[in-house]
């Protein structure tokens, strides 16, 4: 059976899915809902990580992940989570690690229908020329994500 549980963000409210078979879904709603008071035991384990993540403490996940797709969509998402934290590649470095630089918009394509934000980092796939190009949950959450995992904070002068 499928569980869910809410959790507050900085970026929103999260949406967590799973079972005993790995977390299927996290995404981030543009609605309010009230967090979750008592986490399912199958999702305790991806809500500590992710307030972790969150705080900054945590920079790798370790989770029993789940996502439902096609076999094309899962081989661009194991590759997603080889992206180290605080680096982004391109959508054309992300078609040739794949095997096919010609092979870009299906790439985008499944980049865009992963269903384990954060956990799997299609945040950090980037345009050619640098730009944020699209997310699916908007690219203020993208640009505050990548700033998130940047290594070189901003410092403040004063």
């Amino acid at each position: 059976m499928i569980e869910t549980a809410f959790l507050k963000t900085p970026l929103g409210i999260a949406k967590l899915e799973g079972d005993e078979n790995g977390l299927t879904s996290l995404s981030i709603l543009d609605r309010d809902e009230k967090p979750t008071d008592i986490i399912p035991e199958e999702l305790e384990d991806a809500v500590y990580q992710l307030k972790e993540y969150f705080d900054g403490s945590r920079t790798q996940f370790s989770l029993l992940l789940n996502p439902i797709g096609t076999e094309f969509q899962n081989k661009v998402w194991k590759a997603l989570e080889l992206i180290p934290y605080g680096k982004t590649v391109s959508y054309l470095e992300l078609s040739k690690t794949l095997g096919d630089p010609n092979a870009i918009r299906a790439v985008a394509s499944a980049n865009g229908k992963n269903p384990l934000w954060i956990i799997i980092p299609c945040h950090r796939v980037i345009g050619s020329d640098g730009s944020l190009t699209g997310y699916a949950g908007g690219l203020h959450r993208k640009k505050w994500l990548l700033e998130h995992e940047n290594p070189a904070k901003q410092q403040s002068l004063f």
